[in-house]
Parts: C-alpha cells; structure tokens; sequence
C-alpha cells in the first residue's frame, strides 16, 4: 500500500460503530483508511494520545452579521470563532443588510467568504412577501443551505407574520424550511408589559403562548403543504411535548444557552447580556428541554450565535438588541454538559454532526470513515479550564460563558485534513469551501 498524506495516531475515534482505538489515515482531504493502531505510513503523523476524535461538529445556525453589520461580526471573525472553539462547518442566516433574500445577495456572500472563512459554510435564503414564490428556484442556488423564515420579530428586517404569506412559502420549493417560531401579533399585544430597564422582564413579553401559537401554526401550515419544517431554538417543554407528536415533518433545534442558562440566575448576573429572542426562562424550562432532549426529540444543536457590542448591550432594556455570541462555546459547553453527565458522548455527536446530515443531507460529512471529507473536531474530554475573554474571538468580544469552569476543551479543528486549530494555533490562511447538498446536487456540480 502506497503511503499517505497524514495518519493522526493514538486517539480514540468515534467512528460509525462507536469509540474505536485506532489510527486515522487521510489523503486528498478524505479519510483514506481506519487503521490498526501503529499501522500504515504516511508523510506526517499527528500524535493524538489521550484525545477523541469527533466527526466534525457543524453549527446550523449563526449569524456572522455581513454584509451591513460589520461593527458587530463578519465572516472572517465569527468562523474564526468557529474553528478556534472546534466547528467544522455552518449555516449563518439571512438577516444581513441587505437581507440575504436572492440569488445575487447569496452569489454576494459567497464571494465575500471566499478566502476569508475560516469554516466550510452554507447559506440560509431569507423568505419575505415579494419573494416567496421564487423561493423553488432561489434554494437551489449553490452555496443555499435552505431557507429561513421570522415569524416574529428579531434583528434585521426579515419578517412573515402571517399565515397566508406563510402559506405562500411553504407552498413553493421542497427542501426543509427553517423557522424561528414566535406569533408577531400575541407579541405585539403584550408589548406594554416589558419594563423599563428589566431585561428579566423579556420573557414575560415574549412568553411560552408566543412560541406555541406560532409553532402550531408552523406545523399546521407544513402539513397542509407537505414541507418539511425545522423549528428553531425551542425554549419551552410544551413545545417540544407537542413536536413528539410531529416528527413526521417537523424537525428541532435547542441552544445551549437555553440548555446551560436559568433565568432566576442569568438576568440578575447579565442584565442585558442574557437577553435573546426566543427569551432565556425559567429552570423549570431548563429542565424541561433536557427532558426532552434525553426523549430524543431534539435533532441537533444550534449555537444561534448573534453578537451585539458592547456599547449596543449597554442601553437600557427594552431598548437593547436581543442575541449573543455562542459558535465557539457550543462544543465546550456540550462537552462540560457530558462530563457532568447530563448528555452521553453519543448523543453530543448525533446532536452536533449526524443530525445535521440526516435532516439536511450535507453531501461528504459527519462520518469518520474511508472515502468522507477528514474533518474532526478533536477534543480533550478531561481538560480543565476557564472560558476567559482573552480566548474569546467574536469581534463583539464578550460571551455570557466568561469565567465558567469547564471540563472537556477542543483542542484541534480539522477540516478536509487541514489542521484549521490545533492547540489554540490557527492555520495560516482561511480555506473554508461551499457545502454541498444531496437536493441540490445538479446545481451544485
């Protein structure tokens, strides 16, 4: 057997039958054989005694804030994040400036990630009004990752408050429809209850009614039109009850924010800093979604990285923008979440790699086996350290997961064979490719 490029040694890898202590052969950015340990010959050997070797962890759902918001992150800046806290690829969505809502403004970011993202990546098509009915065409745009919908209010412009725009959406393409699912109207009713200056205050506006009514009216509306939907950041375990009953065409996404924060604890230490949409709640909410989680209802895992400045966060609520950072804390909170044992190994990789292939059919990913893309996001399960700001690479330069002890840290991103990390280090340059998907395949060759 002729030799190969790379054989990173003496880890523990999660291959498709599990935890295997073997060698990984890579060539070409492939996986080109597992190997008994000390086997095979190659031109560099990368010692990983001690450390686990992940698939890749994806992140579906960041927002890198470019074009238009610069001051706050851009696509160099949030997968620099990415890599440095051990994500291999990702979908950021299309709340930009200009929404992100047609075939030129998507050939426009690609362009712009060209060279300067760290990250493979994909795009989310932002559905509005005027361009719902050219929806079957634009997510078939290479580089289109599907698309998103706002049925509530967030940052930027993007917004479908209504069923029969709704409808209009879901009636015209085929690939599963990404939605952030809170009723514009319940929430615009209930406005007056924010209080001047009380973040805590957030989550009695945007209440769990809120997510209800819409997420009803998401699945509703999918099963009239048969489109698979995916409904983003749930918060509430009513949501999720209710979801179980619906897998058929409705698949979910958690946060770690919402899995790892408690909003008796997180509003009077973060002020601001805790507030996101949909809100941060209770501990019984906290406790509900991992309830869930742990019934396998949730099928991956979302950072919802949105970063503000700090000069933004520091207004008086309601007055402050909603979002915070979390692409490079999503895997070192999961990580510190199976040590403590709340979450197995197994089901960190299922929520963080082989979800996102089963409901995206991501072409080449989310395996470490012979003949898929060499990516690995490896880790040292029984680190001990403290996220500090120093690490922390979001232009926003702050993370509500400052000065938390963590057990189990990311310690190499290796994306088509290329150590991107290792050891905190990044590569040189930035060489983070288009994804490919298996429902766009013509257009994507």
């Amino acid at each position: 057997m002729a030799g190969f490029e790379t054989i990173f040694r003496g880890g523990s890898v999660w291959t498709p039958a599990g935890p295997e202590t073997i060698d990984v052969a890579v060539s070409g950015g492939k996986v080109a054989a597992l190997l008994p340990p000390g086997g095979g010959a190659a031109g560099k050997s990368v010692d990983c005694s001690g450390l686990t070797l992940l698939p890749g962890a994806i992140d579906t759902q960041v927002h890198f804030r470019e074009p238009g918001l610069e001051h706050k992150e851009d696509l160099e800046s949030g997968s620099r994040a990415a890599v440095l806290g051990g994500i291999t690829a990702l979908f950021e969505m299309p709340n930009t400036k200009p929404n992100t809502d047609s075939a030129e403004a998507l050939a426009d970011k690609l362009a712009r990630a060209r060279g300067r993202m760290w990250t493979d990546h994909a795009f989310y098509m932002g559905a509005t009004g005027d361009n719902a009915e050219l929806l079957g065409e634009l997510e078939r745009v290479p580089g289109c990752c599907g698309v998103k919908v706002f049925m509530g209010a967030s940052t930027g412009s993007l917004l479908v408050p209504d069923d029969e725009t709704l409808a209009r959406v879901l009636a015209h393409g085929r690939r599963r429809v990404a939605i952030h699912a809170e009723d514009e109207a319940r929430m615009q009713s209930r406005a007056n209850l924010r209080v001047a200056g009380d973040p805590a205050s957030h989550p009695v506006w945007r209440d769990d009614e809120s997510a209800m009514l819409a997420t009803r009216r998401a699945v509703t509306l999918a099963h009239r039109y048969r489109r698979r939907v995916h409904i983003l950041h749930v918060t509430t375990p009513a949501e999720l009850e209710y979801l179980a009953q619906h897998k058929d065409i409705a698949s979910v996404e958690v946060t770690p924010q919402h899995l790892t924060l408690a909003g008796e604890e997180a509003y009077p230490r973060l002020g601001t800093h805790a507030q996101m949409n949909p809100p941060i709640r209770s501990g019984a909410h906290r406790a509900g979604l991992w309830h869930w989680l742990n019934q396998g209802v949730v099928d991956v895992i979302g950072s919802d990285h949105a970063p503000h400045t700090l000069p933004e966060k520091a207004a008086d609520y309601p007055a402050t923008p909603s979002g915070m950072p979390g692409v490079q804390t999503l895997l070192p909170l999961l990580l510190n979440h199976v040590h403590e044992g709340r979450l197995t190994l197994a089901r960190l990789v299922d929520l963080t790699s082989a979800g996102a292939i089963r409901l995206f059919g991501i072409v080449g990913k989310g395996r470490i086996a012979a003949g898929y893309d060499a990516d690995f996001s490896i880790v040292d399960l029984k680190a001990r350290w403290t996220v500090e700001e120093s690490w922390l690479a979001s232009r926003c330069g702050w993370s509500p997961f400052t000065g938390m002890a963590l057990t189990g840290k990311p310690v190499g991103t290796v994306i088509r064979g290329e150590r991107v990390m290792w050891e905190g280090t990044l590569a040189t340059t930035p060489a983070g490719v288009p994804l490919r998907f298996e429902e766009t395949m013509g257009a994507n060759l």
